[in-house]
């Protein structure tokens, strides 16, 4: 048993449908980029059966699982939909956004990639009226192809309903009639809008499709979801969307519009006893706006943790003990060596100028599997969760900018540190971070693990155990894509045989009184980012780089969260017996453990 360490993957003592997206289990893995665009998926009238695939249709949407042939699972906490698989309805919202993530980054990697044809999909998410489950008021989504991925936007056929029937509305600035005063609304109609040129109405508007589905909505007094769009530069469409709740839609009318043409007009009234729009749910986060408000707030503590080290400010706010910020530690922007460890020699470089982008001539390349892992858009994302990755290095060729080298950049994300109330410290952003960004290095000092001292009162240790995770050693399970591991430094002067008997990891990162913001991420069951091992200045695997990725399109203030990796009843205490600590990361599949 260990005492109280961080690892890279969640083992296998972790119930199958408990354990996260990048831990790759058998029957939950991703499809790779090539696999994802190919397989198809069988549906038969007689017999649902749930794949694991999921296909993208030529309008962009994604077909989910279908809610009504799932059987009710009660948890300890509240009622939940769970399919064959066992999974929950949140899991699979999270499980279908993620699929299709993967398959806009592979797209964006590579062109080739082509969409399934609609009757190759899986069983999908219909249209649901009122609240969706899974999705809170506050939810951002990136894009309305993402909306349409969860059946979360659009019209739908129901039972005992007129159609067509309105189930939801998005209001993003494009017409110009529209009034907005957040807990009313009025709605300026569907159609003869110059939606792609100034946005002016250009002819008038009639009684069919949105128009008459809303009316049917006030008729039969279904409410509707709204959610409202707003300028975001991370965002890859420009924009995020935010569900704000469901409205009523109380009256309609028909009027001449600013331009001169008649438009319909509806009006709508937002629901009493859901949540309030707080100052999150609503277009102040954009960062600009955040970095005035909160020097002025009575919790801001500290202008910029890293005091200057960072690329952006990181300020430092706390509600709960005035005044008080981090101790204890002092910031880093890189690794610091322990005197008894010893670098290996640097790797050798591709001989690529200014950036990688033949993958038959990039050495680099070669190692990471015959292609880049990452795509170029924001600065470089990496499409799947990989064993390792392998990037560009001090005797490369290429230039800083190359996206082979997408985890060695600058911070680019305003991030804040902010007092929990049960968590301690935590970290968020007030940026919108597309998935499979890379987030930061978990910085501290690089240890041999059997060395430490006083291990048991020091919770930021990460154990670098990606040669053990590769080899699936002690219940690890491998993670996504091939690689190829240069055996000439690979392992410097180790024994292979003695590393693949040995459970624990050789070296750690030690972040107790050196390190960076890294060590304020919590954990939390159901995170939005993960671990990544990552080569670069070298190729030894035992002392590889440690880089949280987003996992997720992370919308602005959500926490920044990743898996601890814990087994639980794998930590002991100084006399040897087993510590329990409780987990209170608040996911709807929350183990209530830790360790």
């Amino acid at each position: 048993m260990s005492e109280g360490r961080r690892v890279s993957l969640r083992l296998q003592t972790i119930p199958q449908e408990k354990r996260p997206y990048y831990g790759s289990p058998p029957k939950r893995s991703m499809d790779s980029a090539d696999e994802f665009c190919k397989k198809k998926t069988k549906v038969d009238d007689k017999k649902v059966e749930f794949s694991e695939d999921s296909s993208p249709l030529e309008n962009g949407e994604v077909k989910g699982l279908d809610l009504e042939e799932t059987v009710g699972k009660r948890t300890e906490d509240s009622y939940f939909f769970a399919d064959l698989r066992g999974l929950s309805t949140v899991l699979r919202l999270r499980e279908t956004l993620r699929r299709f993530n993967l398959y806009v980054l592979a797209k964006e990697g590579d062109n080739s990639c082509k969409k399934p044809q609609k009757k190759e999909g899986v069983i999908y998410l219909k249209k649901k009226i009122g609240d969706v489950e899974g999705f809170k008021v506050g939810h951002r989504f990136s894009s309305r192809a993402e909306m349409l991925d969860v059946g979360f936007h659009g019209q739908e056929e129901y039972k005992g309903y007129t159609f067509p029937l309105a189930v939801s509305v998005v209001l993003s600035g494009k017409y110009e009639d529209d009034l907005d005063n957040m807990e009313e609304i009025v709605y300026t109609g569907q159609g003869g809008n110059d939606l792609l040129g100034k946005k002016h109405q250009v002819e008038d508007q009639v009684l069919l499709r949105g128009n008459l589905a809303l009316k049917n909505s006030i008729e039969q007094s279904v409410p509707v979801r709204v959610i409202r769009g707003h300028k975001c530069r991370n965002s890859p469409v420009g924009k995020v969307y935010i569900y704000d709740g469901l409205y009523e839609v109380v009256n309609y009318w028909s009027e001449i519009g600013i331009s001169g043409f008649n438009v319909f007009k509806f009006r709508m009234k937002r629901l009493v006893g859901q949540e309030k729009l707080t100052n999150h749910n609503q277009v102040h986060f954009i960062h600009k706006k955040l970095s005035r408000v909160v020097p002025e707030s009575p919790s801001f503590v500290c202008k910029d943790i890293s005091n200057g080290q960072e690329a952006v400010p990181i300020p430092v706010t706390n509600l709960y003990d005035p005044l008080t910020v981090p101790v204890g530690f002092q910031y880093i922007k890189s690794n610091q060596i322990a005197e008894n460890v010893s670098l290996p020699p640097e790797a050798p470089g591709c001989k690529c100028k200014g950036n990688c982008t033949n993958t038959r001539t990039c050495s680099c390349a070669h190692l990471n599997g015959g292609d880049f892992p990452y795509v170029k858009g924001n600065g470089g994302r990496l499409i799947e969760p990989k064993d390792v990755v392998f990037e560009c290095g001090p005797n490369c060729g290429c230039g800083p900018e190359c996206v082979n080298r997408a985890s060695q950049k600058e911070l680019k994300y305003h991030l804040e540190v902010y007092r929990t109330e049960e968590k301690g410290w935590a970290v968020r952003s007030w940026d919108f971070i597309p998935s499979g960004s890379p987030i930061c290095e978990y910085i501290g000092v690089l240890r041999k693990s059997d060395e430490l001292e006083n291990i048991s009162e020091n919770d930021y240790i990460f154990d670098i155990d990606c040669w053990q995770t590769v080899k699936e050693i002690g219940g690890r399970e491998r993670r996504l894509g091939d690689v190829s591991f240069p055996t000439s430094n690979l392992l410097h002067e180790v024994d292979e045989k003695k590393l693949e008997s040995e459970p624990e990891s050789e070296f750690c990162i030690d972040a107790g009184s050196f390190g960076n913001f890294a060590r304020f991420i919590n954990h939390c069951c159901e995170p939005n980012l993960f671990v990544q091992c990552v080569l670069s200045s070298h190729h030894d695997i035992r002392l590889a780089r440690v880089v949280l990725f987003a996992a997720d399109d992370i919308p602005p203030m959500q926490e920044l969260t990743y898996d601890y990796g814990y087994a639980l009843d794998s930590v002991t205490g100084p006399d040897g017996k087993i510590k329990q600590l409780p987990c209170h990361c608040g996911a709807a599949e929350c183990r209530k453990r830790l360790y």
